[in-house]
Protein backbone atom coordinates (compact mmCIF):
# COMPACT_ATOMS: atom_id res chain seq x y z
CA UNK A 1 0.00 0.00 0.00
CA UNK A 2 1.62 3.16 -0.94
CA UNK A 3 1.53 6.31 1.67
CA UNK A 4 -1.58 8.91 1.59
CA UNK A 5 -0.64 11.79 -0.18
CA UNK A 6 -1.49 15.13 0.89
CA UNK A 7 -0.59 18.99 0.07
CA UNK A 8 -1.33 22.13 1.53
CA UNK A 9 -0.90 25.13 -0.76
CA UNK A 10 0.63 27.22 2.64
CA UNK A 11 4.11 26.23 4.12
CA UNK A 12 3.90 25.77 7.52
CA UNK A 13 4.10 28.82 10.30
CA UNK A 14 7.28 28.02 13.26
CA UNK A 15 4.79 26.51 15.47
CA UNK A 16 3.42 24.08 12.83
CA UNK A 17 7.26 23.69 11.48
CA UNK A 18 8.31 22.47 14.97
CA UNK A 19 5.41 20.10 15.39
CA UNK A 20 6.95 18.17 12.38
CA UNK A 21 9.55 15.39 13.21
CA UNK A 22 10.88 14.47 9.98
CA UNK A 23 10.93 17.57 6.92
CA UNK A 24 12.53 17.28 3.70
CA UNK A 25 12.98 21.12 2.35
CA UNK A 26 13.39 21.61 -1.36
CA UNK A 27 15.03 25.44 -2.04
CA UNK A 28 15.57 26.56 -5.21
CA UNK A 29 19.48 26.41 -6.87
CA UNK A 30 21.55 29.23 -5.10
CA UNK A 31 24.56 31.05 -3.94
CA UNK A 32 23.78 31.48 -0.25
CA UNK A 33 20.83 29.93 1.64
CA UNK A 34 17.41 31.91 1.04
CA UNK A 35 16.03 34.22 3.29
CA UNK A 36 12.78 32.27 3.61
CA UNK A 37 14.40 28.35 4.16
CA UNK A 38 12.67 26.44 7.14
CA UNK A 39 15.39 26.57 9.89
CA UNK A 40 17.74 28.59 8.10
CA UNK A 41 19.68 29.15 11.26
CA UNK A 42 20.18 25.20 11.75
CA UNK A 43 20.88 24.97 8.27
CA UNK A 44 23.51 27.85 8.06
CA UNK A 45 24.69 26.33 11.54
CA UNK A 46 25.22 22.81 9.85
CA UNK A 47 26.98 24.46 6.99
CA UNK A 48 29.34 26.69 8.54
CA UNK A 49 30.57 23.37 10.94
CA UNK A 50 30.76 20.76 7.61
CA UNK A 51 32.63 23.61 5.83
CA UNK A 52 30.53 23.83 2.72
CA UNK A 53 28.93 26.71 0.45
CA UNK A 54 25.00 26.68 0.46
CA UNK A 55 25.34 25.47 -3.03
CA UNK A 56 26.56 22.10 -2.57
CA UNK A 57 23.07 21.53 -1.51
CA UNK A 58 22.65 20.89 -5.17
CA UNK A 59 25.13 17.91 -5.05
CA UNK A 60 24.57 16.29 -1.86
CA UNK A 61 21.46 16.65 0.73
CA UNK A 62 22.12 17.60 4.19
CA UNK A 63 20.56 17.03 7.53
CA UNK A 64 20.51 17.95 11.14
CA UNK A 65 18.56 17.25 14.23
CA UNK A 66 16.41 20.35 15.93
CA UNK A 67 16.72 20.70 19.59
CA UNK A 68 14.05 19.10 20.33
CA UNK A 69 15.25 16.05 18.23
CA UNK A 70 13.31 16.73 15.13
CA UNK A 71 15.02 15.26 11.59
CA UNK A 72 15.50 17.87 8.86
CA UNK A 73 16.84 17.10 5.70
CA UNK A 74 17.96 20.18 3.00
CA UNK A 75 18.73 20.18 -1.15
CA UNK A 76 18.73 22.40 -3.85
CA UNK A 77 17.20 21.14 -6.92
CA UNK A 78 17.98 22.70 -10.26
CA UNK A 79 15.63 23.01 -12.58
CA UNK A 80 17.89 22.84 -15.04
CA UNK A 81 19.03 19.86 -14.30
CA UNK A 82 17.99 16.04 -16.23
CA UNK A 83 14.89 14.52 -14.61
CA UNK A 84 16.99 11.72 -13.57
CA UNK A 85 19.86 13.63 -11.74
CA UNK A 86 16.84 15.90 -9.82
CA UNK A 87 15.08 12.36 -8.80
CA UNK A 88 18.82 10.86 -7.74
CA UNK A 89 18.60 14.45 -5.47
CA UNK A 90 15.86 13.69 -3.99
CA UNK A 91 15.90 9.84 -3.54
CA UNK A 92 19.22 10.60 -1.65
CA UNK A 93 17.54 13.61 1.07
CA UNK A 94 14.10 11.41 1.34
CA UNK A 95 16.41 8.07 2.14
CA UNK A 96 17.96 9.87 4.85
CA UNK A 97 14.49 10.24 6.63
CA UNK A 98 12.93 7.15 5.70
CA UNK A 99 16.09 4.89 7.18
CA UNK A 100 13.99 5.92 10.45
CA UNK A 101 10.92 4.51 9.17
CA UNK A 102 9.04 7.51 9.97
CA UNK A 103 5.19 6.76 9.87
CA UNK A 104 4.75 10.25 8.10
CA UNK A 105 7.47 12.93 6.28
CA UNK A 106 6.84 16.45 4.89
CA UNK A 107 8.27 17.72 2.05
CA UNK A 108 8.72 21.85 2.14
CA UNK A 109 9.05 23.52 -1.30
CA UNK A 110 10.44 27.14 -1.04
CA UNK A 111 10.87 29.71 -3.95
CA UNK A 112 10.07 28.52 -7.17
CA UNK A 113 10.41 24.90 -6.79
CA UNK A 114 7.00 23.69 -6.46
CA UNK A 115 6.76 22.40 -10.08
CA UNK A 116 9.16 19.71 -8.91
CA UNK A 117 6.57 19.02 -6.42
CA UNK A 118 5.10 15.72 -8.68
CA UNK A 119 8.20 14.21 -8.93
CA UNK A 120 9.35 14.64 -5.40
CA UNK A 121 5.55 13.15 -4.81
CA UNK A 122 6.83 10.37 -7.26
CA UNK A 123 10.37 9.48 -5.37
CA UNK A 124 8.52 9.55 -1.84
CA UNK A 125 5.61 7.41 -2.03
CA UNK A 126 7.59 4.46 -4.32
CA UNK A 127 10.18 4.67 -1.52
CA UNK A 128 7.94 4.98 1.12
CA UNK A 129 6.52 1.32 1.31
CA UNK A 130 9.20 -1.60 1.85
CA UNK A 131 9.29 -4.23 -0.45
CA UNK A 132 8.23 -8.20 0.70
CA UNK A 133 11.09 -10.14 2.68
CA UNK A 134 10.97 -12.76 5.23
CA UNK A 135 12.60 -11.32 8.46
CA UNK A 136 11.06 -12.29 11.48
CA UNK A 137 12.43 -9.44 13.55
CA UNK A 138 13.10 -5.74 12.76
CA UNK A 139 10.59 -6.04 9.23
CA UNK A 140 10.70 -2.10 7.74
CA UNK A 141 7.68 -0.29 8.61
CA UNK A 142 5.78 1.58 5.25
CA UNK A 143 5.44 4.97 5.14
CA UNK A 144 2.18 6.10 6.10
CA UNK A 145 1.79 9.59 5.04
CA UNK A 146 3.49 12.03 2.87
CA UNK A 147 2.61 15.76 2.97
CA UNK A 148 3.37 18.39 0.48
CA UNK A 149 3.85 21.99 1.73
CA UNK A 150 4.07 25.04 -0.87
CA UNK A 151 3.06 22.80 -3.78
CA UNK A 152 -0.21 23.47 -4.24
CA UNK A 153 -3.15 20.17 -5.27
CA UNK A 154 -1.15 16.46 -4.94
CA UNK A 155 -1.93 15.56 -8.60
CA UNK A 156 -2.95 11.74 -9.57
CA UNK A 157 -0.01 11.09 -12.01
CA UNK A 158 2.69 10.29 -8.97
CA UNK A 159 0.75 8.13 -7.12
CA UNK A 160 -0.52 6.24 -10.36
CA UNK A 161 2.87 6.23 -11.70
CA UNK A 162 4.50 4.66 -7.65
CA UNK A 163 1.73 1.97 -7.60
CA UNK A 164 3.10 0.84 -11.16
CA UNK A 165 6.48 1.08 -10.11
CA UNK A 166 5.81 -0.64 -6.19
CA UNK A 167 4.26 -3.33 -8.14
CA UNK A 168 6.34 -4.31 -10.54
CA UNK A 169 9.09 -4.16 -7.76
CA UNK A 170 7.01 -6.45 -5.69
CA UNK A 171 6.48 -9.03 -7.82
CA UNK A 172 10.29 -8.51 -9.12
CA UNK A 173 11.62 -9.75 -5.61
CA UNK A 174 9.55 -12.75 -5.03
CA UNK A 175 11.40 -15.60 -4.56
CA UNK A 176 11.12 -18.62 -7.55
CA UNK A 177 9.26 -20.79 -4.67
CA UNK A 178 6.23 -17.82 -4.23
CA UNK A 179 6.37 -16.97 -7.43
CA UNK A 180 5.87 -19.88 -9.67
CA UNK A 181 3.84 -19.48 -12.76
CA UNK A 182 0.51 -20.71 -11.25
CA UNK A 183 0.86 -18.69 -8.27
CA UNK A 184 1.56 -15.73 -10.78
CA UNK A 185 -1.45 -16.49 -12.94
CA UNK A 186 -3.44 -16.25 -9.76
CA UNK A 187 -2.51 -12.75 -9.13
CA UNK A 188 -3.13 -11.82 -12.15
CA UNK A 189 -6.90 -13.00 -11.91
CA UNK A 190 -6.92 -11.20 -8.70
CA UNK A 191 -5.97 -7.80 -9.63
CA UNK A 192 -7.48 -8.39 -12.96
CA UNK A 193 -10.51 -8.43 -11.12
CA UNK A 194 -9.84 -5.37 -8.93
CA UNK A 195 -9.53 -3.53 -11.75
CA UNK A 196 -12.49 -4.87 -14.11
CA UNK A 197 -9.24 -5.87 -16.86
CA UNK A 198 -10.45 -8.47 -19.64
CA UNK A 199 -8.62 -11.62 -18.71
CA UNK A 200 -7.83 -14.40 -20.51
CA UNK A 201 -5.56 -17.44 -20.65
CA UNK A 202 -3.76 -19.52 -22.95
CA UNK A 203 -2.52 -22.57 -20.99
CA UNK A 204 -0.30 -25.40 -21.79
CA UNK A 205 -2.51 -27.59 -23.60
CA UNK A 206 -4.13 -24.61 -25.09
CA UNK A 207 -1.01 -23.51 -26.76
CA UNK A 208 -0.26 -27.08 -28.06
CA UNK A 209 -2.86 -26.70 -29.94
CA UNK A 210 -2.61 -23.74 -30.99
CA UNK A 211 0.65 -25.00 -32.24
CA UNK A 212 2.81 -22.32 -30.41
CA UNK A 213 5.38 -24.71 -30.06
CA UNK A 214 8.33 -21.84 -29.27
CA UNK A 215 6.93 -20.95 -26.13
CA UNK A 216 6.21 -24.70 -25.25
CA UNK A 217 9.68 -25.73 -25.95
CA UNK A 218 10.86 -23.77 -23.01
CA UNK A 219 7.78 -24.57 -20.68
CA UNK A 220 7.87 -28.58 -21.05
CA UNK A 221 10.76 -28.55 -18.89
CA UNK A 222 9.02 -27.91 -15.71
CA UNK A 223 6.61 -31.44 -14.46
CA UNK A 224 4.26 -28.45 -12.88
CA UNK A 225 2.49 -27.85 -16.54
CA UNK A 226 1.88 -24.57 -15.21
CA UNK A 227 3.08 -22.04 -17.58
CA UNK A 228 0.79 -19.72 -20.00
CA UNK A 229 0.34 -16.89 -21.60
CA UNK A 230 -2.01 -14.44 -20.19
CA UNK A 231 -3.62 -11.59 -21.84
CA UNK A 232 -4.99 -8.57 -19.85
CA UNK A 233 -7.38 -5.98 -21.34
CA UNK A 234 -7.83 -2.18 -20.41
CA UNK A 235 -10.32 -1.09 -21.98
CA UNK A 236 -11.29 2.86 -21.40
CA UNK A 237 -14.22 5.27 -22.71
CA UNK A 238 -13.13 6.68 -26.32
CA UNK A 239 -9.83 5.04 -27.02
CA UNK A 240 -7.54 6.88 -29.13
CA UNK A 241 -5.35 4.05 -30.31
CA UNK A 242 -4.42 0.34 -30.12
CA UNK A 243 -1.68 -1.03 -28.35
CA UNK A 244 -0.11 -4.50 -27.01
CA UNK A 245 2.57 -4.70 -23.98
CA UNK A 246 4.14 -7.95 -24.50
CA UNK A 247 6.19 -8.98 -21.43
CA UNK A 248 9.00 -11.82 -20.18
CA UNK A 249 8.24 -13.80 -17.07
CA UNK A 250 10.48 -16.18 -16.51
CA UNK A 251 9.58 -17.04 -13.30
CA UNK A 252 13.27 -18.90 -12.40
CA UNK A 253 15.71 -19.13 -15.11
CA UNK A 254 18.42 -22.45 -14.78
CA UNK A 255 19.68 -22.11 -18.14
CA UNK A 256 17.72 -25.55 -19.19
CA UNK A 257 20.45 -28.25 -20.10
CA UNK A 258 22.93 -25.63 -20.87
CA UNK A 259 22.89 -25.35 -16.91
CA UNK A 260 23.98 -21.30 -16.03
CA UNK A 261 26.68 -21.56 -13.54
CA UNK A 262 26.10 -20.77 -9.62
CA UNK A 263 26.99 -17.20 -9.81
CA UNK A 264 25.24 -16.89 -12.47
CA UNK A 265 21.78 -18.25 -11.64
CA UNK A 266 21.45 -16.15 -7.95
CA UNK A 267 18.68 -13.47 -8.99
CA UNK A 268 17.29 -15.23 -12.15
CA UNK A 269 14.08 -15.00 -9.90
CA UNK A 270 13.91 -11.88 -11.57
CA UNK A 271 13.89 -12.84 -14.94
CA UNK A 272 10.40 -12.39 -15.31
CA UNK A 273 10.84 -8.31 -14.74
CA UNK A 274 9.87 -7.73 -18.27
CA UNK A 275 5.93 -9.20 -17.25
CA UNK A 276 5.70 -7.13 -14.08
CA UNK A 277 6.69 -4.23 -15.98
CA UNK A 278 3.79 -4.61 -18.21
CA UNK A 279 1.65 -4.90 -15.45
CA UNK A 280 3.03 -1.78 -13.73
CA UNK A 281 2.57 -0.14 -16.96
CA UNK A 282 -1.45 -1.32 -17.28
CA UNK A 283 -2.12 -0.66 -13.61
CA UNK A 284 -0.52 3.33 -14.30
CA UNK A 285 -2.79 3.82 -17.25
CA UNK A 286 -5.70 2.14 -15.76
CA UNK A 287 -5.04 4.70 -12.48
CA UNK A 288 -4.42 7.41 -14.95
CA UNK A 289 -7.30 6.74 -17.07
CA UNK A 290 -5.21 7.16 -20.28
CA UNK A 291 -7.49 6.96 -23.63
CA UNK A 292 -5.74 4.22 -25.11
CA UNK A 293 -6.94 0.53 -25.67
CA UNK A 294 -3.86 -1.58 -24.04
CA UNK A 295 -3.72 -5.67 -24.16
CA UNK A 296 -0.79 -6.71 -21.99
CA UNK A 297 0.43 -10.06 -22.93
CA UNK A 298 2.18 -11.79 -20.10
CA UNK A 299 4.47 -14.80 -20.89
CA UNK A 300 4.66 -17.03 -17.59
CA UNK A 301 6.46 -19.86 -17.88
CA UNK A 302 9.99 -21.49 -15.52
CA UNK A 303 13.06 -22.50 -17.39
CA UNK A 304 13.83 -25.63 -15.76
CA UNK A 305 16.30 -28.23 -16.59
CA UNK A 306 14.51 -32.42 -16.53
CA UNK A 307 14.83 -34.96 -19.15
CA UNK A 308 11.27 -33.39 -21.21
CA UNK A 309 13.21 -29.93 -21.75
CA UNK A 310 14.71 -28.91 -25.13
CA UNK A 311 17.80 -29.72 -25.80
CA UNK A 312 20.48 -27.99 -28.50
CA UNK A 313 19.98 -29.26 -31.88
CA UNK A 314 15.77 -29.07 -31.36
CA UNK A 315 13.96 -27.81 -34.03
CA UNK A 316 10.63 -26.57 -33.02
CA UNK A 317 7.71 -24.65 -34.84
CA UNK A 318 6.69 -21.29 -33.71
CA UNK A 319 3.00 -20.49 -33.52
CA UNK A 320 3.10 -18.16 -36.87
CA UNK A 321 4.98 -21.71 -38.54
CA UNK A 322 8.75 -20.38 -38.56
CA UNK A 323 10.76 -23.40 -37.73
CA UNK A 324 14.09 -22.68 -34.99
CA UNK A 325 16.82 -24.28 -34.20
CA UNK A 326 17.45 -24.32 -31.08
CA UNK A 327 21.00 -23.62 -30.39
CA UNK A 328 21.10 -22.54 -26.56
CA UNK A 329 19.16 -23.46 -24.24
CA UNK A 330 19.81 -20.42 -21.78
CA UNK A 331 18.10 -18.68 -24.43
CA UNK A 332 14.72 -19.06 -23.62
CA UNK A 333 13.01 -15.37 -23.36
CA UNK A 334 13.39 -14.52 -26.83
CA UNK A 335 11.22 -18.18 -27.61
CA UNK A 336 8.44 -17.06 -25.10
CA UNK A 337 8.36 -13.97 -26.38
CA UNK A 338 8.35 -14.88 -30.20
CA UNK A 339 4.95 -16.88 -29.57
CA UNK A 340 3.56 -13.91 -27.68
CA UNK A 341 4.24 -11.46 -30.34
CA UNK A 342 2.86 -13.27 -32.87
CA UNK A 343 -0.61 -13.76 -30.92
CA UNK A 344 -0.35 -10.32 -29.91
CA UNK A 345 0.13 -9.60 -33.55
CA UNK A 346 -2.85 -11.30 -34.75
CA UNK A 347 -5.19 -7.91 -33.32
CA UNK A 348 -3.13 -6.00 -35.26
CA UNK A 349 -2.65 -2.82 -33.07
CA UNK A 350 -1.09 -0.05 -33.95
CA UNK A 351 2.15 -0.76 -31.83
CA UNK A 352 3.60 -3.14 -29.82
CA UNK A 353 6.10 -2.84 -27.68
CA UNK A 354 7.79 -5.77 -25.80
CA UNK A 355 9.90 -6.10 -22.76
CA UNK A 356 12.08 -8.62 -21.00
CA UNK A 357 15.37 -8.96 -18.91
CA UNK A 358 16.93 -10.56 -22.37
CA UNK A 359 20.30 -10.57 -22.72
CA UNK A 360 23.62 -10.22 -20.90
CA UNK A 361 25.12 -8.49 -23.83
CA UNK A 362 22.75 -5.43 -23.23
CA UNK A 363 24.13 -5.28 -19.79
CA UNK A 364 27.43 -5.53 -21.00
CA UNK A 365 27.10 -2.83 -23.68
CA UNK A 366 25.21 -0.69 -21.04
CA UNK A 367 25.94 -1.72 -17.43
CA UNK A 368 22.66 -0.96 -15.46
CA UNK A 369 22.39 2.60 -15.75
CA UNK A 370 20.33 2.56 -19.38
CA UNK A 371 18.02 0.13 -20.72
CA UNK A 372 18.41 -0.78 -24.47
CA UNK A 373 15.71 0.00 -27.29
CA UNK A 374 15.49 -1.68 -30.38
CA UNK A 375 12.51 0.42 -32.96
CA UNK A 376 11.18 -0.57 -36.37
CA UNK A 377 11.25 3.02 -37.10
CA UNK A 378 13.39 5.98 -36.51
CA UNK A 379 10.46 8.17 -35.32
CA UNK A 380 9.55 5.52 -32.25
CA UNK A 381 13.44 5.35 -31.56
CA UNK A 382 13.60 9.33 -31.24
CA UNK A 383 10.42 9.18 -29.01
CA UNK A 384 12.11 6.29 -27.34
CA UNK A 385 15.08 8.48 -26.17
CA UNK A 386 12.58 11.48 -25.42
CA UNK A 387 10.58 9.80 -22.95
CA UNK A 388 13.84 8.16 -21.09
CA UNK A 389 15.44 11.59 -20.57
CA UNK A 390 11.70 13.17 -19.40
CA UNK A 391 11.03 10.06 -16.87
CA UNK A 392 14.13 9.93 -15.50
CA UNK A 393 14.25 6.18 -16.89
CA UNK A 394 17.23 6.31 -19.35
CA UNK A 395 17.26 4.37 -23.08
CA UNK A 396 19.61 4.36 -25.61
CA UNK A 397 18.39 2.63 -28.91
CA UNK A 398 20.73 0.09 -31.18
CA UNK A 399 20.46 -1.19 -34.62
CA UNK A 400 19.22 -3.35 -36.76
CA UNK A 401 20.78 -3.64 -39.89
CA UNK A 402 20.15 -6.64 -41.64
CA UNK A 403 22.94 -7.79 -42.23
CA UNK A 404 23.32 -8.52 -38.83
CA UNK A 405 20.71 -11.16 -39.59
CA UNK A 406 23.01 -13.59 -41.25
CA UNK A 407 24.42 -15.43 -38.01
CA UNK A 408 21.37 -16.50 -37.74
CA UNK A 409 21.21 -18.10 -40.62
CA UNK A 410 20.03 -22.22 -40.12
CA UNK A 411 20.93 -25.04 -42.28
CA UNK A 412 18.19 -27.44 -41.45
CA UNK A 413 15.43 -24.80 -40.37
CA UNK A 414 14.24 -21.71 -40.89
CA UNK A 415 16.16 -19.55 -38.52
CA UNK A 416 18.77 -20.06 -35.81
CA UNK A 417 17.37 -19.01 -32.07
CA UNK A 418 21.20 -17.40 -31.69
CA UNK A 419 24.46 -17.61 -32.23
CA UNK A 420 27.46 -19.35 -30.44
CA UNK A 421 29.94 -16.94 -31.14
CA UNK A 422 31.50 -15.54 -27.94
CA UNK A 423 31.74 -11.88 -29.54
CA UNK A 424 27.84 -12.25 -30.88
CA UNK A 425 26.69 -9.38 -30.64
CA UNK A 426 23.73 -11.10 -28.78
CA UNK A 427 21.30 -8.10 -28.01
CA UNK A 428 20.92 -7.21 -31.42
CA UNK A 429 20.33 -10.85 -32.96
CA UNK A 430 17.81 -11.56 -30.37
CA UNK A 431 16.22 -8.20 -31.71
CA UNK A 432 16.37 -9.95 -35.33
CA UNK A 433 15.13 -13.06 -33.83
CA UNK A 434 12.05 -11.55 -32.19
CA UNK A 435 10.87 -8.80 -35.21
CA UNK A 436 10.56 -11.97 -37.24
CA UNK A 437 7.52 -12.60 -35.38
CA UNK A 438 6.08 -9.07 -35.26
CA UNK A 439 5.85 -8.74 -38.99
CA UNK A 440 5.53 -4.94 -40.41
CA UNK A 441 3.27 -3.92 -37.12
CA UNK A 442 5.10 -0.72 -35.55
CA UNK A 443 7.40 -2.29 -32.77
CA UNK A 444 9.52 -1.58 -30.04
CA UNK A 445 11.70 -3.89 -28.08
CA UNK A 446 13.07 -2.64 -24.63
CA UNK A 447 16.40 -5.41 -23.56
CA UNK A 448 15.99 -4.17 -19.50
CA UNK A 449 19.50 -3.96 -18.77
CA UNK A 450 18.55 -1.72 -15.91
CA UNK A 451 15.94 -3.95 -13.97
CA UNK A 452 18.59 -4.20 -11.50
CA UNK A 453 21.08 -1.76 -10.07
CA UNK A 454 22.80 -2.26 -7.23
CA UNK A 455 21.59 0.41 -4.72
CA UNK A 456 19.04 1.50 -6.77
CA UNK A 457 18.86 4.10 -9.84
CA UNK A 458 17.11 7.02 -10.18
CA UNK A 459 14.10 7.87 -8.27
CA UNK A 460 13.80 4.37 -6.56
CA UNK A 461 16.39 2.94 -3.83
CA UNK A 462 16.16 -0.41 -4.22
CA UNK A 463 18.17 -2.62 -6.20
CA UNK A 464 14.58 -3.68 -8.07
CA UNK A 465 14.25 -0.89 -10.01
CA UNK A 466 10.70 -1.55 -11.83
CA UNK A 467 12.66 0.38 -14.73
CA UNK A 468 10.11 1.08 -17.36
CA UNK A 469 6.82 1.69 -15.87
CA UNK A 470 7.76 5.34 -15.55
CA UNK A 471 9.29 5.18 -19.11
CA UNK A 472 5.93 3.20 -20.07
CA UNK A 473 3.63 6.00 -19.39
CA UNK A 474 5.74 9.00 -20.68
CA UNK A 475 6.49 7.32 -23.77
CA UNK A 476 2.11 6.15 -24.16
CA UNK A 477 1.73 9.49 -23.64
CA UNK A 478 3.31 11.57 -25.95
CA UNK A 479 2.92 8.61 -28.33
CA UNK A 480 -0.71 9.22 -28.20
CA UNK A 481 -0.42 13.21 -28.46
CA UNK A 482 1.24 11.99 -31.79
CA UNK A 483 -0.80 9.95 -33.01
Amino acid sequence: MLATLQSTLALPDAAGLAALSHVLVVLPTAETVPADCPDRPLLQATLARRRLGAEELGETPVSANTASGALRVWLMLDAEKSTFAKQTLLRQGLAILLAEEPASIDLLFTGNTGGMAELAAYVGLANGTPLPNRKQKDAPQPLSTLHLWGAGSATLAAAGLAEGNLLARTLTVLPANELTPAAYRRRVAELAQQLDWEHEEFDLPRLRAMGAGAFVAVAQGSDTGDAAIVRLGYRPAAAQARLALVGKGICFDSGGHNLKAADSMIGMHEDMAGSATVLGILLAATRLQLPLHIDAWLALASNDISPHASRQGDIITALDGTTIEIVHTDAEGRLVLADTLALAGRDEPDLMIDFGTLTYTMIQALGCRYSGVFASTEALGRLAVKAGAASGERVNTFPMDADYDVALDSEVADVCQCSLDDDAPDHIHAALFLQRFVGDLPWLHVDLSSASCEDGLGAIATDQTGFGVAWGIRFLQDWAADS
